[in-house]
């Protein structure tokens, strides 16, 4: 519906051939590093920031910072969807690290709105109906 953020038919469809109805992953987390939108977690070691992201799935990965950069081009949107305020970064490396961890909300978003059955933003869906 207009006016609605979502991932879109391509993504979805992308999603539901790789991962079927996301049984298979615990957590939205999960399913962002298979992706490779954040590092593998790597029990009793501590966390690196600068921990190597590998694409297990490039054309996934390609589609959600993608619809990130759509997204980060219309700020003045975000008030409208459950993106919360995201900080603007200038430098075109601050711009491609935000589109990622962008990209992963998305995804985290996409996966849990599979694995439950329920809408983007459900919340304030009901709540703009009262």
């Amino acid at each position: 519906a207009p006016g609605r953020a979502s991932v879109g038919p391509m993504i979805s469809t992308a999603m539901v051939a790789a991962i079927g109805a996301g049984d298979g992953f615990d957590r939205g987390r999960d399913f962002a590093a298979w992706v490779g939108l954040v590092p593998d977690k790597q029990h009793g070691r501590p966390h690196d920031p600068r921990a190597h992201i590998e694409a297990r799935q490039p054309l996934l990965r390609m589609l959600f910072v993608q619809a990130a950069k759509v997204v980060m081009m219309r700020p003045h949107r975000w008030a409208n969807f459950s993106f919360g305020a995201w900080p603007r970064g200038g430098e075109a490396h601050a711009r491609n690290k935000l589109a990622v961890a962008l990209a992963n909300k998305l995804a985290r978003m996409g996966w849990s709105v599979l694995r439950h059955g329920t809408r983007f933003d459900e919340r304030r869906d009901a709540a703009m109906a009262v």
